[in-house]
């Protein structure tokens, strides 16, 4: 059985509130786990928020694209955007190791994701950044 949701939110962080809502929503009528509803819910808030915050050279209105889809145990999001091109899986992985004063500022929310969920993949397609991460529902 597929299940699916798809949101279209503007550019700015206001709109995080009412992704969240959507999330939520989603996950009750799915029965997903707050493990897995607390997962999906930050690596889009961190992902969401590096587009808004980076992702344009204008301070005009653009859509995100999110679109969620539960099947067989696996939940897959996609983030589409027409931001600027950006990998995420290509940026500099922040060393864990040297103390907090002397790391370089940002990394940490890509890195985070990459933690959370099972798996992200990029490309660009058509002008647009499309991310898509997948998790297992289910403890294996």
């Amino acid at each position: 059985m597929n299940r699916t949701t798809t949101i279209q939110i503007k550019n700015n962080l206001s709109e995080l509130e009412r992704l969240s809502q959507t999330v939520e929503a989603f996950g009750e009528a799915n029965n997903l786990s707050p493990k897995i509803l607390y997962a999906l819910n930050l690596s889009l808030d961190e992902i969401i928020t590096n587009v808004i915050y980076y992702g344009y050279n204008d301070a005009n209105e653009h859509q995100i694209i999110i679109r969620i889809l539960l099947k067989d145990e696996e939940l897959t999001v996609e983030v589409e955007d027409d931001g600027k091109p950006f990998n995420p899986l290509e940026a500099e992985k922040p060393d864990l190791e040297k103390p907090l004063e002397e790391r370089q500022v940002g990394g940490l929310g890509i890195h985070l994701v990459t933690n959370l969920m099972d798996t992200l993949e990029y490309k660009r397609q058509e002008g647009k950044n499309l991310l898509v991460m997948k998790k297992k529902t289910k403890e294996s």
